[in-house]
């Protein structure tokens, strides 16, 4: 381990990261199932869409989950065999995987919204769970950065950068949804869809070049 924290320290801080990536996958499990129903009731394209990222947070959450539990410190160093390097490095991978397949998805989802010229129906429930939604999503991928900072560990600070876009896409899609009841904006949402494909192409190219598939 190369991290300088105690070894208590390091357990305290692997229990934290640990129960923020449970809340953050329950919270996801929930939100999927909340966005089917609220998507299919309006209709909205941005409404699924987001249901979509939501499940690539899953993944995402699974993934950090997994690279903990492996090395048993939450550091992705291992004993210096490189065998924690190497699950760090496939963590980190699978975590870009996740950032393109959502900026792939939502570039189809806004460019084919604005030329079909799709108008959703209002969705009163959709606007409370996404306002709901980007607080916790904020405040998680925070606790995050911070714990894995703390901890060293590259994973659970790169996996907080997608949960800081789960919440940042729930704002886009309440400011969409929000324009859409207030004024018939209904262009606004995939606009702001745009803005999350640049963010998220931007974190998996920095992941990959971070995390080179080729060795």
């Amino acid at each position: 381990m190369t991290s300088t924290v105690s070894a208590s320290t390091s357990a305290r801080l692997l229990r934290r990261g640990r129960r923020l990536e449970v809340v953050t996958l329950g919270w996801n499990v929930v939100g999927v199932v909340v966005l089917a129903f609220a998507s299919l009731s309006a209709r909205s394209v941005a409404l699924a869409g987001f249901g979509l990222d939501s499940l690539i947070e899953i993944g995402a959450s699974v993934v950090v989950l997994w690279e903990l539990a492996g090395t048993g410190t939450g550091t992705g160093t291992g004993t210096g065999t490189g065998t924690g390097e190497r699950r760090t490095r496939r963590a980190l991978r699978l975590i870009g995987v996740a950032f393109l397949l959502l900026a792939v998805y939502l570039t189809a989802q806004s460019a084919w919204s604005l030329l079909a010229g799709f108008h959703s129906r209002h969705s009163p429930f959709g606007i409370a769970w996404t306002a709901t939604t980007a607080a916790v999503m904020f405040m998680l991928a925070t606790g995050k950065a911070r714990t894995g900072r703390a901890l060293g560990s590259p994973v659970l600070v790169t996996e907080g950068r997608v949960t800081f876009i789960d919440g940042v896409l729930a704002v886009a899609v309440l400011v969409g949804l929000a324009l859409n009841v207030t004024v018939g904006a209904w262009w606004a949402d995939p606009l702001a869809g745009f803005v999350i494909v640049f963010y998220g192409l931007r974190e998996a190219v920095a992941i990959f070049r971070a995390a080179p598939i080729a060795r």
